[in-house]
């Protein structure tokens, strides 16, 4: 790790209007982002994570929502003023998200192949249309999707929700990005397809060495993936720690009780109820 952020979130400031009036929604979040390091961004539904990553990418709404005091840095160049051309440059291509639900993000009259192709004719206008296709494949074998040659050729609605959140990540790093925003990327996905997502992030994070901000709720996942910690609630952040130190010596009211609301392992009941003691009608909902 070095020691400068590749990015800074400086005292960020965003409201959003509507008809009843102006809300502010971020209340002086900072945040540093470093290369090969994963900040975990903590926080209840409507406590502003999202809206941090979209501001980041400059994907507020607008007019609806607007930035009224603080700086983005990407390394050294301010996000918030730049022209719309070079912020397209940054976004998708340096700075790359994964959304919740790729059935959403994926469009489903698309083959995969086109989608890939897609966004490297966007971000890689060097690429040559027979490197576009072969970088294509490549990404869908990097990230271990099995047959990757045929499943190009197919929509996502031919895909499990693992693998179509496999297709994200790929098209997320084919323009080999420095920082990967990760939206409650594992949050659709049963707990063993959301373990293997998880280890290959991990390992694409340490062969290419990006810096990782990863949008959750779930504190086991935070225990599982990041080094550091920003707990938000509220629209600001209440807590700033290296992981340790969070789970350790957390210090504010709200982290204390969402670690308090983790399963524990002394919770769980140490024996089971013989099956010839059950009532019938369980039985028969069983079977």
């Amino acid at each position: 790790m070095t020691n400068s952020p590749i990015l800074t979130v400086r005292d960020l400031h965003v409201s959003f209007e509507n008809d009843e009036g102006i809300t502010e929604i971020l209340k002086g979040v900072e945040l540093n982002v470093y290369a090969g390091r994963t900040l975990g961004l903590v926080g209840e539904s409507g406590s502003g994570k999202s809206v941090t990553a979209m501001t980041i990418l400059g994907l507020l709404p607008y007019p609806q929502g607007k930035v009224t005091q603080g700086d983005i840095i990407y390394r050294d160049k301010p996000i918030l003023s730049l022209p719309t051309k070079e912020l397209w440059s940054i976004r998708g291509n340096r700075i790359s998200i994964i959304f919740q639900d790729p059935m959403t993000a994926l469009n489903p009259v698309h083959t995969i192949r086109h989608q890939l192709v897609e966004v490297l004719t966007l971000h890689r206008p060097e690429l040559s249309a027979k490197q576009r296709h072969s970088t294509a494949l490549e990404m869908l074998e990097k990230v271990r999707i099995p047959h990757a040659k045929q499943r190009l050729d197919e929509y996502p609605h031919n895909l499990s929700g693992g693998m179509r959140q496999r297709v994200m990540i790929a098209m997320a790093l084919a323009c080999k990005p420095d920082i990967l925003i990760c939206d409650e990327p594992t949050t659709a996905l049963d707990v063993t397809v959301q373990a293997s997502i998880l280890e290959l992030m991990n390992e694409l994070q340490q062969e290419t060495g990006m810096g990782m901000i990863f949008i959750t709720h779930d504190l086991g996942v935070v225990a599982e993936v990041c080094d550091d910690v920003a707990v938000m609630y509220q629209g600001e952040i209440v807590e700033y720690a290296d992981v340790f130190t969070l789970f350790d010596h957390a210090q504010h009211p709200y982290t204390k009780k969402l670690l308090k609301l983790m399963p524990n392992i002394n919770s769980i009941p140490k024996q089971f109820i013989p099956i010839d003691e059950l009532p019938s009608d369980v039985l028969t909902e069983v079977e």
